[in-house]
Formats: C-alpha cells, structure tokens, sequence
C-alpha cells in the first residue's frame, strides 16, 4: 500500500507497507506528483512499515516517472523518514546526503513526536 496525503500547503505524508504491484506504484505516484504540484519549501513525512520489494513492474512504473520525481525534490527542504528497519534508515540519511538542500532524517517508528517536532523546526 503506498498512501499520500496532502495535509498542508506544504505538508505531504506518505505511508508505505507491504510490497506494490505495477498499477499501486502508478496511482501512489500520480497522487504524490499531484499532491506536491503547488508546494515550496515543502516538508515530507515518510512513515514505511512491514517493507517488501516492489515487483519488477512497479520498479519499472518508477523508471518511467523518474524525471517528475525528481523535480519534486526542488519542492521540499525536509523529509522525516519513520521506519522500524535499520538498513532503511541509513540509506535514507545516506540519500539525503547526495541531494543538496533537502535535509533528510531517519527516525524509529515510536519517534513520531521527535519527527513531527524536527519537521516543524525552522531550518537555519
């Protein structure tokens, strides 16, 4: 299930679990290119449960929207990742640091008030 919900002007929440099929990839895709549309200075929360792989055409329903999603990463300054997987959370952190001016951070799943606290925090 790949869920995402707009909750302010610059606010988007995904919530991803289990593994997804082509046709889930393409509509949680469009919803969160459409979501992120009118964002700037955007925040993103990212709460990732019970992680599966995707199938194989799901990973090619991403190839085929990889120029959209990444021109939303000019949209957001911040994404709090939540996970309960270790190896989720440092490749997280570790792509936050290849994208200039979006500050990622990984947090634990029972860190959600830490997350949401971070996410609102003035950037200096």
């Amino acid at each position: 299930m790949l869920k995402i919900t707009k909750r302010s002007a610059n606010r988007v929440d995904i919530d991803l679990s289990g593994s997804l099929d082509a046709d889930a990839m393409r509509d949680g895709l469009d919803k969160l290119i459409g979501a992120s549309e009118d964002v700037k200075n955007g925040r993103m929360y990212y709460r990732i449960t019970d992680f599966s792989l995707p199938t194989l055409g799901a990973i090619g329903v991403e190839m085929t929207r990889l120029p959209k999603l990444f021109g939303l990463l000019g949209k957001f300054d911040k994404c709090a990742v939540l996970t309960d997987s270790d190896w989720l959370r440092k490749a997280a952190e570790f792509e936050g640091a290849l994208f200039p001016g979006l500050d990622i951070r990984s947090f634990e799943l029972d860190e959600q008030d830490e997350a949401e606290a971070w996410l609102a925090a003035t950037q200096t």
